[in-house]
């Protein structure tokens, strides 16, 4: 381990181990958030989306998501990454939009789920760590992410708006408008967001092919005839085109068409609490070639059109079945259906338009839940609950892996956690078991349609402290994955078992007057028990500090952010994601940044990213491919240093 990789390390994991956290009178929302956001309750984080960061994400899910302890992104280009928590990627992470479930169409995971979120069209994003909820969908043995929209209702008419804008190095330019307008009995929100770049460069002063331009658009209508009913209609649209270090063809088209429609009614009974409904489908249709966004150096052009339309239902009620318990019983349906068409000529580019679309694979899978909380009294409760789904998957290729057949899989849920807590402390330990069926990556782009379903128990604990000065959160966890799907390299996968534990860690200190220290810790490490050798695509041991000055109209800070090498790598297997690469070395990057408030509701923020203009990869990445006029590396190398400005305002 590098000796500054090594030093700051030990000074994260020495601050963020004493049990502490930030009393709730000092918010966090309009400040920049530069380790992680915090911890509020067991293995649950909550953050604002419209909060700048540092460093400055990419105008993606993934990218937002790996500022969180325990996440990682995938680099395969300047947008669009694959997110990964805790060493586990790709469906064992439930990726919803606003209730939302919206599946992408490549098979190499050029447009996965938080490809088609736009993250400051959102209000929260909320992040439920391993299988410790049964009430978002099966098979999250990574866990839960949630990107949320909230819908306040105007006790009188008026309008409340978020506008932003930021420019940065590499022509990054990115901006959003929300304007909500409404009366007690509706409302109408619509949203706006675009942002671009051009090839960043590395540290080393090597262009990466990774331009982008993105764009979204949606609208919500409400209509609220009392505080206790809501109904809600929605339709979004989102469209870009992204270059790619990782491999021969980049994205045209990333086009999104989706609808909506939610019920909720709350108080209707002294048992019913609450009851919500919501139907939705979601329509992904992505273009892929060889020749419109680089020199053309193939013989052939090549274009590839896969889409998927995504389409489910969800229904839930909350019972409240004494004064100390509740019940929140549902049953929810999805349905994805995949298809693809391709096109290629020696002479001139193909138009796909006139090529017929192959049926690929059918999924429909319905589950039914129930998840409790019980108060044992003041300081302790129970929280558990119970999930079992049925999935059916049709296979319509004519060659391959169980061309032309059907495949079923029942699977199970179950988690039970104790709660106690004792001022200022509160301390967990939970136990969840959950099963997830292979899905579309591994039975058609690692050509195994038959695989058996993963079947996980985890252990986790921690204790959150929240106090005056302090606010920490620890927590660690132990998993023991049967029938793991390992894929490989050659585009087949296998049934393993597998292990993996780990701990993360966060904390913030005030030290006085608007001075405050921060730090984040996170470590992972798997094992292939089959095998007898490392779990491949395990991120190393991770550490940031941060130290930041906030007087409420200006602020400044700076960032440490030390990674460890990692060498526990088994090359050529991984993930639908992607696979090992080989060992990697550790790196430390530091950070600045800056941030003034002119008045409530407005903020003015600026940050250096990478200040030393370090040349670094992480270790999860994508492997460089060669692109004509560019420098091929062994991974896809990350930013060098890059100067962002960002401006916001809030009108409530």
């Amino acid at each position: 381990m590098q000796a500054p990789v090594r030093r700051a390390l030990i000074l994260a994991l020495m601050t963020a181990l004493p049990t502490v956290a930030l009393s709730e009178d000092n918010p966090l929302l309009d400040e920049v958030i530069v380790t992680a956001p915090q911890v509020s309750d067991p293995l649950t984080i909550v953050t604002d989306p419209k909060s700048p960061r540092q460093p400055v994400p990419a105008h993606d899910g993934a990218d937002y998501l790996k500022n969180i302890p325990g996440f990682s992104a995938v680099r395969k280009g300047g947008t669009d990454g694959d997110p990964v928590l805790r060493g586990l990627a790709g469906s064992r992470l439930n990726v919803l939009m606003d209730g939302q479930y919206i599946l992408g169409g490549c098979g190499m995971r050029m447009d996965p789920p938080t490809a088609y979120v736009f993250p400051e069209s959102y209000d929260r994003i909320t992040v439920l760590k391993g299988p410790q909820t049964v009430l978002y969908g099966g098979g999250n043995l990574a866990g839960t992410a949630l990107f949320e929209r909230d819908a306040r209702a105007f006790g009188e008419s008026g309008m409340r708006a978020f506008g932003g804008v930021l420019v940065g190095s590499f022509d990054r330019h990115d901006e959003i408008l929300d304007v909500t307008g409404g009366v007690p009995a509706g409302f109408a929100r619509v949203i706006g967001t675009r942002t671009s770049a051009n090839d960043y460069e590395d540290g080393a002063g090597n262009e990466v092919h990774s331009a982008y331009t993105r764009w979204s658009t949606s609208f919500i209508g409400g209509w609220t005839p009392d505080a206790n009913t809501r109904v809600e209609l929605s339709v979004d649209r989102s469209d870009g085109e992204a270059r790619y270090a990782d491999r021969g063809m980049d994205g045209t088209l990333f086009d999104r068409t989706g609808y909506g429609m939610k019920l909720e009614k709350s108080n209707i009974s002294p048992l019913l609490g609450k009851l919500e409904a919501q139907v939705y489908h979601n329509y992904v249709d992505h273009v892929m070639d060889n020749f419109s966004l680089r020199p053309k150096t193939a013989a052939m052009y090549m274009i590839s059109n896969p889409d998927r339309a995504t389409q489910g239902a969800r229904v839930a009620g909350e019972l409240l079945l004494t004064s100390h318990t509740s019940l929140t019983v549902g049953l929810d349906y999805q349905q994805n259906e995949h298809t693809l068409r391709t096109a290629s000529s020696m002479t001139a580019a193909p138009d796909i338009n006139t090529v017929a679309r192959t049926p690929d694979m059918t999924f429909a899978g319905t589950g039914v839940f129930a998840e409790a909380e019980h108060a044992l009294d003041d300081r302790q409760r129970l929280v558990g609950g119970l999930r079992f789904d049925r999935l059916n998957v049709d296979n319509e290729k004519t060659t391959g892996s169980g061309a032309l057949s059907s495949d079923t899989d029942r699977t199970r849920a179950a988690f039970l956690r104790y709660e106690r807590e004792t001022a200022p402390r509160l301390y967990y330990v939970g136990l969840g078991h959950a099963e997830r069926p292979a899905d579309w990556w591994e039975r058609s782009t690692y050509n195994n349609f038959f695989l058996d379903p993963e079947k996980s128990n985890q252990l986790d604990a921690g204790v959150i402290h929240t106090g005056e000065k302090w606010r920490a959160s620890v927590s660690v966890f132990i998993a023991k994955i049967d029938d793991f799907i390992l894929t490989r390299n050659d585009n087949t996968a296998r049934n393993i078992d597998a292990s993996t534990h780990g701990a993360e860690a966060d904390l913030a200190y005030a030290l006085g007057g608007a001075w405050k220290a921060t730090a984040a810790l996170a470590w992972v490490r798997g094992d292939n028990d089959t095998d007898h050798v490392p779990l491949a695509q395990i991120p190393p041991l991770e550490g940031r500090l941060g130290l930041g000055y906030d007087d409420r109209t200006w602020s400044f800070g700076v960032l440490a952010r030390a990674v460890d090498n990692q060498d526990r790598v088994q090359v050529g297997y991984g993930s639908v994601v992607g696979q090992d690469i080989g060992p990697t070395p550790g790196f430390t990057v530091y950070s600045l940044n800056a941030g003034y408030r002119p008045k409530k509701g407005t903020l003015i923020s600026a940050g250096i990213d990478n200040l030393f203009d370090m040349a670094y990869a992480e270790h999860i990445s994508r492997a460089g491919a060669a692109v004509a006029g560019y420098t091929q590396t062994t991974r896809v190398n990350e930013p060098g240093r890059n100067l962002w400005l960002k401006a916001s305002i809030a009108l409530d």
